[in-house]
């Protein structure tokens, strides 16, 4: 995202089975702190269940010592897109299509505010209501699919 102060880069993660951006960290550099930040909110935030899959592409952030200890530490496993595939991260790219489109792709005055705008659409928009057709519960937000999917999982066990 650019700002007068200089590129601002933002790095999500989202629950596949719901759509919610579970974590995501902003920084003025693309190094693997950017994404290891993303993922410990995530981890966080919501329970990451044991072999859970972290999904990415493949790039050098990714793929550093401290993104693969971490993985570890959570005890997920990794997977990473085919290179020059966009559709094996189909979830990010409509994501960020979708944050383009609705925020823009304006220069921002500082990195404050292109922060609290992508705050605003992700915890505000996106996460609370933007609805997706669900193939189960119909057109629901992405907070709704994990209540209704953590009450799915309540009567079966």
């Amino acid at each position: 995202m650019p700002t007068l102060a200089g590129w601002w880069h933002l790095a999500t993660v989202i629950d596949l089975a719901t759509r919610e951006v579970i974590g995501y960290a902003m920084a003025d550099h693309h190094r693997a702190e950017l994404v290891v930040d993303a993922l410990k909110m995530a981890a966080g935030r919501s329970a990451l269940r044991k072999d859970c899959i972290a999904h990415s592409d493949r790039g050098s952030e990714y793929t550093s010592s401290e993104y693969r200890k971490l993985i570890r530490e959570l005890k997920l496993s990794q997977s990473m897109g085919r290179t020059g595939s966009c559709y094996d991260s189909a979830a990010a790219e409509s994501f960020f299509g979708l944050l383009k489109a609705e925020i823009g792709t304006t220069v921002w005055e500082s990195h404050e505010a292109a922060r609290a705008d992508v705050f605003r659409f992700i915890e505000v928009e996106y996460n609370r209501t933007r609805l997706r057709k669900h193939p189960i519960y119909g057109y629901v937000t992405p907070i709704e699919t994990r209540a209704l999917a953590a009450q799915d999982l309540t009567h079966a066990a």
